[in-house]
């Protein structure tokens, strides 16, 4: 038997299957999509099996040298869908396979040092190091200065520089003791032990006592308080015996979730759901574009199709945008499916993942409530995928595989037969307009939930403020609003557009910005650690007290950061608690939700956050949403620039008066006659949609075409010129003259780590020859590694920067 291997080198070269001869010992074992150790030119590595056939083409084939699981860790389906991913998104077939995997399952490479000879005949400032397993790991030489004498060891043939395989799936066991004797040996002995040995007795009684007669070390010594030495005295006795048991690690084990049922539908949940129950009885797939506006109760709807599908023994996968969503959303699919639902998102530690992503390898949960990975969960009869906030941008991965999570999760759907549900208030131009031209079925709830009002929105402009004095970062108008919601104990939440205190450091006297020196961006002023930062690239620096140009002490901090609002609130309102959520708060595991838990309970009186805040909150105590800028996005250079801002104000908007108590908005901006902040007052979707679709027709961009953006970087700026120079002819001559290719220019970041960037978009409609032609450029400028210059090609880009 010959496999067929991927092997875990992305690279033009290796992008291919390699031929392995199958040992006798591992022959019926192995089987396609298991994980393999190969070896591959003078190391070992990791590899998938995805074929086997009776001879080969190759003669002197290398053989497997382990395999790595026990069942394929890629089903069948999974299989092709790398195959599919790595021709959509113009990606290596290893990096399709490896983005299906937790990421304690991509083996890490480790140099170890193998003595050929007997430890005797090597030098002692070597074997003295020699580990367990008598070999001597490359960080070990390294920090001893051994390199050389190595050297010397290896050409003389004593020693071997080997690469070892090493999987960082850890499983998590425990220490558990059960009786070493029968019960009725065991109770004998608890009778016969004297009153001094009471500590002993109460383990025997404890143990005799339970159901199950094994229990672990840590309660049981908390249970009878004894100590680990009691513990140890009946283990040499022979009372106990010891074992490990692996467990699963449970990111919500100090949690409990109080069971919920079904609410009641409203009539419109009711006409919207009916079409798409009727498509999962009959093994259908379509797509389902559900328009509902904020708190008109769409998750209730994709709770009780779950529960249809789970009726029907199938298995569901529900998306939600990045961590914000997940620990109130968590709550409600464990209160409604309790023990059948996995968890997946990036709060969760390397080995969290892999035991969530183990509950559903191994079929012991239906349901999987995670980010955007979570969309490949090797489900095998999958009855219903859901995306909630469709529009919302994470969905799209910006490295390799650049894919998006709504095409990944429509193919898969084809696979199986099943519906997707893709859930928005403010559904991206490019699903509504599919769903208006009848690809995707439409299905809208125009009212929120018990008919509650939307909120008051009041938009105050700025500029008026200042020309009346007010040089605060809040209106009189927010102010006053904050200051009744106080006395009223309600609650407030306050959203601004970004992180850290201030943006930029700028002289006064000469203009000065504090650039990054590897990137042309401003660095970024962080209060607490009081230094500089750049945001592409991680470089600090420290605050300079005159400017580097003109030596002038009016250098100053311009923009502002959440840091720096708290900073005003306590002076505006000293007595008011509040709660910081961005970033720099949240970087802690558990701090996301530890913090939104004191807000629902009411510690706080005001919440004040960036992005991560706009979404899926539903506290009841909310009455007053302010937005201090409004604009912060609309500057961008982005064609969805006032898609954005729209979403984001809905969003932020929908988070006032959801319960019995009255919202209200307070819309703080500099551009208040634009018509994303003027339409999303009222919320009108359908008018902002008519007028952006407007703008994009006139500006060629989707829907109404497609796109492709390809950058391409080097350390030498001439030499991105003349290959984006080369690039741009190639497509001019190879595309139709429907195709509209716009450079190359500078990209808007023009360079990130010293390398300099530049960029070619395409857009077009219908291009056969796209995707093999943007292939073999990539190829072209990889094989050569013509002077090591990057290129990256995104099809359907979603951050143009």
């Amino acid at each position: 038997m010959i496999a067929s291997v991927i092997v875990d080198v992305p690279a033009k070269q290796t992008d291919r299957p390699f031929d392995y001869k199958v040992p006798d010992h591992l022959q019926g074992i192995i089987k396609t999509g298991m994980r393999v150790v190969v070896p591959f030119g003078p190391r070992k590595i990791q590899g998938f099996v995805i074929d086997f056939q009776e001879k080969s083409s190759f003669s002197n084939l290398k053989e497997i040298e382990e395999v790595l699981d026990i069942v394929p860790v890629l089903n069948d389906e999974l299989m092709s869908l790398s195959y599919w991913l790595s021709e959509e998104t113009l990606c290596f077939r290893i990096s399709a396979m490896q983005v299906m995997l937790p990421a304690a399952m991509k083996a890490k490479y480790e140099k170890i040092f193998q003595p050929l000879a007997n430890k005797e005949a090597l030098p002692e400032a070597v074997s003295s190091l020699l580990n367990r397993e008598g070999c001597l790991p490359w960080k070990d030489a390294v920090a001893n200065g051994l390199l050389k004498i190595l050297q010397e060891l290896v050409a003389d043939g004593k020693m071997d520089l080997r690469y070892k395989v090493k999987s960082k799936t850890n499983f998590k066991k425990i220490r558990v003791i059960s009786l070493a004797k029968s019960k009725e040996e065991s109770e004998q002995l608890l009778e016969s032990l004297s009153t001094s040995a009471q500590k002993q007795k109460n383990v025997l009684s404890y143990l005799l006592a339970s159901q199950e007669n094994v229990k672990s070390v840590t309660e049981a010594k908390a249970e009878a308080k004894v100590s680990d030495s009691t513990i140890k005295t009946m283990l040499n006795k022979g009372y106990l015996t010891e074992s490990y048991q692996e467990v699963y690690r449970d990111p919500f084990e100090h949690r409990s979730f109080e069971r919920s049922v079904s609410f009641q539908l409203t009539d419109q949940q009711s006409a919207s759901i009916k079409p798409i129950l009727e498509s999962v009885e009959q093994y259908s797939h379509d797509t389902f574009l559900l328009h509902g506006v904020t708190g008109s109760g769409k998750t209730e709807i994709y709770l009780q199709t779950i529960e249809k599908v789970l009726s029907q023994k199938r298995q569901a996968i529900m998306l939600v945008p990045e961590i914000s969503l997940t620990p109130q959303m968590v709550e409600r699919f464990k209160g409604r499916f309790g023990e059948q639902v996995a968890v997946m998102h990036s709060g969760l530690s390397v080995g969290e993942k892999y035991d969530e992503w183990r509950k559903i390898h191994r079929k012991e949960v239906n349901v999987v409530v995670g980010a955007r990975s979570a969309v490949f969960a090797p489900f095998e009869k999958l009855g219903v995928i859901i995306i909630d906030e469709e529009h919302e941008s994470s969905y799209k991965q910006e490295d390799a595989p650049r894919y998006h999570a709504r095409d990944v999760a429509i193919e898969r759907a084809k696979r199986h037969d099943c519906p997707v549900i893709l859930g928005s208030a403010t559904p991206s131009l490019e699903s509504f307009a599919r769903a208006q031209k009848g690809n995707y079925k439409l299905l809208t709830l125009s009212k929120r939930m018990n008919n509650q009002a939307m909120p008051r929105v009041s938009i105050i402009d700025m500029r008026e403020e200042l020309r009346e004095g007010n040089r605060s970062m809040f209106s009189r108008e927010l102010l006053e609003q904050l200051q009744k919601r106080l006395e009223k104990k309600e609650q407030t939440v306050l959203f601004l557009n970004r992180r850290g205190h201030s943006s930029f450091i700028m002289c006064r006297d000469c203009g000065y910005v504090m650039q990054c020196p590897h990137c042309e961006v401003s660095m970024t002023y962080h209060r607490n650690s009081e230094k500089m930062k750049c945001h592409y690239c991680g470089e600090e620096a420290h605050v300079p007290s005159t400017c580097p140009e003109c030596q002038s002490e009016h250098i100053r901090y311009f923009g502002t950061g959440t840091q720096k609002v708290e900073e005003e609130l306590t002076k505006l309102v000293p007595h008011a608690r509040v709660i910081r959520m961005d970033v720099d708060t949240t970087t802690r595991k558990g701090s996301h939700e530890k913090l939104l838990t004191a807000f629902g309970e009411g510690q706080a009186d005001i919440l004040l956050g960036t992005q991560m805040i706009a979404k899926g909150l539903d506290f009841p105590n909310i009455t007053l949403v302010g937005v201090l800028s409004a604009d912060t996005m609309l500057h961008l250079p982005d064609f969805r620039s006032a898609e954005k801002t729209f979403q984001l104000l809905t969003q932020v908007s929908g988070r006032a008066g959801r319960h019995e108590k009255e919202g209200e908005v307070v819309i703080q901006t500099y551009t208040p006659e634009h018509f994303s902040i003027d339409l999303a007052k009222t919320q009108q979707f359908e008018l902002f949609y008519n007028q952006e679709m407007t703008m994009r027709k006139l500006g060629q961009y989707p829907p109404f075409y497609f796109m492709a953006l390809i950058t391409i970087s080097h350390e030498n700026v001439l030499k991105v010129v003349s290959v984006s120079e080369e690039i741009s002819q190639l497509l001019k001559q190879k595309l139709s003259s429907q195709a509209v290719i716009l450079g190359p220019v500078a990209s808007p970041i023009a360079r990130i780590q010293n390398r300099y960037r530049y960029q070619c978009l395409i857009k077009y409609k219908k291009e056969e020859g796209l995707k093999p032609l943007l292939k073999a450029i990539l190829n072209d400028y990889q094989s050569a590694k013509k002077d090591s210059v990057m290129i990256h090609i995104d099809v359907q880009p979603y951050i143009m920067m």
